[in-house]
């Protein structure tokens, strides 16, 4: 192991800087090939500027309307932008730039994540190899999974995920190496200010935390500069009851404070092991740290209904980025490919056999590692080191060459190898942006006519664009998904308008006199002693003459052509039997297109065929009558004109052919006369109830009349 005092850097600083400028600038225009791609349609615009691609960037785009405009001041769910350093920088760069606010979402992502190359290029730096730094960044930057999550557009709190924790990497490194408590400091801070950047990863910094305990102890545990670091460190990570941003302040100043004092101070070093054993048990026991971790992971790889109180269905196991993936999956998105990984795996092997301060870089290759059964989302943390292990491994394999200029060629091919998958996904990655500029039309005609008190219900994929566009309420959206997923599944599969409205009223008057609390929690008493029966409260409501809440503010429907394709997923949260937590039924709903019509029968693209001669569909070797064949088609006008042709009047499907969309919807009849299907594909409701007020092919919004 080479000593910390016989490392001088090689490359001079102002060739170090041009090394992370042009790493940076690489990563920066691969990231402009999605904005030269969509940049000329104009369906993709809104107020001159791309959209953002990413439902979830929309709850921070609100929360930066709420402090530049004072827009969704009786939001409940908007975000403190103390407590969030994405919606601090963005209101920031906003004041401080000429750009707009949807600018600035565009191109943070790009902006902040290619960052990453500075922490991975000094990395390397410790070991006076910074080109390998720079190829390293090269591929590090822009890899499969680091690029999706980090992409233009991409404007979520994952730009500083897998960033900031290469900045922690590389001072906790630097101080096994340094041995000064200076490094130890800067890795606090780091530590320190990652929850203001990145909440949800508490449990990386923490496992990052006690790995570098573990590898001091280890290593070093006779030094006292050892117990000086990790005394600094555990206050970082122990958690400081106070308010942001004065949690944030505080807990640097006490930092700042306690470094100048050690440095300075005598004190022994089994009072420092003391010391620094209390701040771990106690970051232990406030930090909750085991089971954070387990609940983490447990949350990641549970299935299924709950199994306590009243069995609403799971969220995760219908979310791509939480399930289980294959190793071709997981390869492609850490290395770009499953050679890739494999040499990424071979170099972590051998730097950690030649530099054993890589080892403190196992909880993030862990994590990594978990993508395999916690989902996609894992990945991006591998990303940087994997392409730090795979760069050194082509160096060592390089000084096998008695040439340097063979060695930097076989270099330069290599890491081009790697980066070629990478690149080559990138051009083919289109990623459309969440709404287009007629949905947006849409929700911005909502927003003229609605209050910021008013709540839209739709489904939670709807949730953050609808407060961006339309500044109003919603019950369930992109953080807030749960049991009241079961509320809204129920009011758009319901057959009966009533009840559809009953249940709209009754959950948003729950909602905001319980304080926000889960409306079906709230209306059921789940898992109380006086828990209500579900199903009893359920079918009262579908008599017109409940009595509901007193009216507060106005609710609407939005039914957008785009949950068309997810209707099936979303009618499974609410059909369901929540005390025994079983199917209510069978729920058929195929869209499809047609790809053949010989003398009447029409053959679907998912295998259906349908015999418009007899009425009839054929779903695999069964044969079913056929109800109704709608045929719906748009006006100029934004109205649906209908069709119809009766075929068995006991038939148990119905086909609508909505001839606009060129598309076809199998379903049985039951959900033909959901509230979906009705009044999005129909257009027909009950004017008693409802009021229809925008209405264009890409969505129906109404307004709720009781």
């Amino acid at each position: 192991m080479q000593n910390s005092h016989e490392i001088k850097e090689k490359v001079p600083l102002k060739y170090l800087l041009l090394l992370m400028g042009l790493a940076y600038i690489f990563s920066f225009a691969i990231r402009m090939i999605w904005v030269y791609q969509f940049q000329g349609n104009d369906q993709f615009l809104w107020n001159g500027q791309l959209m953002i691609n990413t439902n979830d960037g929309y709850t921070w785009a609100a929360g930066a309307q709420n402090i530049l405009y004072g827009l969704h001041e009786d939001n409940p769910g908007i975000r403190n932008m103390w407590a969030n350093g994405i919606i601090f920088f963005t209101v920031l760069f906003v004041k401080i730039t000429p750009f707009s606010l949807e600018t600035i979402i565009l191109y943070m992502p790009t902006v902040i994540s290619s960052l990453v190359v500075i922490p991975i290029i000094l990395i390397a730096r410790l070991y006076n190899q910074a080109l390998w730094g720079f190829f390293a960044a090269l591929l590090g930057s822009i890899a499969w999974s680091y690029y999706n999550r980090t992409m233009t557009g991409y404007y979520d709190t994952d730009m500083f995920s897998a960033m900031a924790p290469m900045f922690i990497l590389y001072f906790l490194m630097k101080s096994t190496m340094d041995f000064t408590p200076r490094s130890a400091l800067y890795a606090a801070i780091a530590i320190a200010l990652y929850p203001f950047l990145y909440d949800a990863g508490k449990s990386i910094v923490y496992a990052m935390g006690i790995i570098y305990a573990l590898y001091m102890m280890f290593y070093h545990r006779h030094d006292r500069t050892t117990y000086i670091s990790m005394v600094l460190v555990f206050v970082a990570l122990v958690h400081f009851p106070l308010v942001a941003p004065v949690n944030y302040i505080v807990k640097i100043g006490v930092l700042t404070v306690l470094y100048l004092f050690l440095k300075k101070s005598n004190i022994e070093q089994k009072k420092l092991m003391i010391v620094s054993g209390i701040l771990f048990l106690l970051f232990m026991y406030f930090g909750n740290v085991f089971g954070l971790i387990l609940s983490k992971v447990m949350g990641y790889i549970s299935t299924g209904t709950a199994s306590e109180g009243l069995h609403f269905y799971g969220v995760r196991q219908t979310i791509r980025e939480a399930g289980k993936i294959p190793f071709e999956t997981f390869a492609n998105r850490i290395s770009g490919s499953q050679i890739g990984v494999v040499v990424s795996f071979i170099g972590y092997i051998v730097l950690v056999m030649r530099h054993r301060a890589f080892i403190l870089a196992l909880p993030l290759i862990g994590i990594g590692a978990f993508a395999l059964w916690g989902g996609l989302r894992f990945t991006v943390y591998a990303v940087p080191v994997a392409a730090i292990s795979a760069v050194y491994l082509f160096f060592v394999l390089g000084d096998l060459f008695k040439e340097k200029r063979l060695k930097y060629a076989f270099v330069v091919v290599a890491t081009a190898a790697m980066i070629y998958p990478n690149i080559t996904h990138i051009i083919g990655y289109k990623v459309p942006t969440v709404l287009n500029k007629a949905e947006v039309q849409d929700l911005v005609k909502l927003d003229k006519i609605a209050n910021d008190k008013d709540y839209t219900l739709t489904w939670w994929d709807y949730g953050y664009p609808i407060w961006f566009y339309s500044n109003t309420n919603t019950l369930i959206d992109g953080g807030k998904h749960q049991n009241d997923n079961f509320i809204i599944s129920k009011i758009m599969q319901t057959s009966l308008p009533e009840f559809a409205a009953n249940l709209s009223r009754l959950a948003v008057e729950t909602y905001v006199d319980a304080n926000y609390s889960n409306v079906a929690d709230t209306m059921f008493k789940n898992g109380k002693e006086d828990q209500l029966d579900p199903n009893l409260l359920l079918s009262e409501l579908e008599d017109g003459a409940y009595k509901l809440p007193k009216k507060t503010r106005d609710i609407y429907l939005y039914l957008p052509y785009r949950m068309l394709r997810i209707f099936p997923t979303v009618a499974v949260f609410g059909n369901l039997d929540l005390t025994t937590g079983e199917a209510e039924r069978k729920i058929s709903f195929y869209p499809t297109n047609a790809i053949s019509n010989k003398e009447g029968v029409i053959a679907f693209g998912n295998g259906i065929t349908f015999d418009a001669n007899k009425g009839e569909i054929t779903l695999g070797q069964q044969k079913k009558q056929v109800k109704n064949f709608i045929v719906t088609q748009n006006t100029k006008q934004g109205k649906v004109q209908l069709q119809s042709q009766l075929y068995h009047a006991d038939g148990e499907y119905a086909i609508v052919y909505m001839k606009s969309y060129g598309t076809f919807v199998v379903m049985d009849g039951e959900t033909f006369n959901s509230t979906y299907v009705q009044m999005f594909m129909l257009e027909k409701y009950d004017k008693n109830l409802f009021e229809l007020v925008v209405s264009s092919p890409y969505s129906k919004i109404y307004k709720l009349k009781i």
